[in-house]
């Protein structure tokens, strides 16, 4: 199991709270999990929270963050290749060749649905 490096304890854990509002059957993206942190620039390090939410002992759903484009970008660190396509389709999410179809009508954008 992979942990959280001390020094990024606290982005990680602020990145896990957004997700955890992500209602089902929308997704958002890094990007704007990072522009919500005021943090612009760290979408890869949103990237890096989600490969390891999986350790956390409350639920993150990572498999409502995708890339900027909709693509299921992390799917790689499921427990199978399709597992995060799984998830998003019980949720009524459309997902066809690794890319969400509607991205535009199911994102979700924190900037607009939190108030931090």
């Amino acid at each position: 199991m992979t942990s959280i490096p001390e020094k990024h304890k606290d982005f990680f854990q602020s990145v896990f709270e957004i997700v955890r509002y992500i209602p089902e059957g929308r997704v958002t993206n890094y990007g704007a999990i990072a522009k919500v942190l005021s943090t612009p620039r760290s979408s890869r390090m949103v990237g890096w929270a989600m490969n390891v939410s999986h350790s956390q002992k409350k639920h993150v759903p990572a498999h409502r963050v995708v890339n900027r484009n909709g693509m299921l970008s992390g799917k790689m660190h499921f427990p199978t290749p399709t597992a995060m396509e799984e998830a998003l389709k019980k949720e009524g999410v459309e997902v066809v060749e690794d890319k969400i179809v509607n991205f535009k009508e199911v994102f979700w954008d924190p900037n607009l649905e939190l108030s931090l």
